[in-house]
């Protein structure tokens, strides 16, 4: 499942703006987004990924994506190192 990925993660990046960064300096293996995050949210994000030829793994909730990355909102894209 998706979300244990994240808990197997060695390292995560949470959120839009930073997972971008993140994933323009090259160092993450996959990215996750959230089905029910907004389009425009994840439209820079996801083409990024798509540029740096990284996996991108759809999960079904923000809620979800949030909890199991140890915060009390929602996430709309997680980076992850392995």
């Amino acid at each position: 499942m998706s979300y244990e990925k994240v808990k197997q993660a060695k390292q995560i990046v949470v959120g839009t703006k930073q997972t971008v960064k993140a994933l323009k300096n090259n160092n993450m293996d996959e990215l996750l987004v959230a089905e029910d995050a907004d389009p425009a949210v994840v439209k820079n994000v996801i083409q990024v990924a798509n540029d740096m030829n990284v996996p991108i793994t759809m999960v079904d909730s923000m809620k979800k994506l949030g909890k199991v990355c140890g915060i009390e909102v929602g996430a709309a894209a997680v980076a992850v190192i392995y």
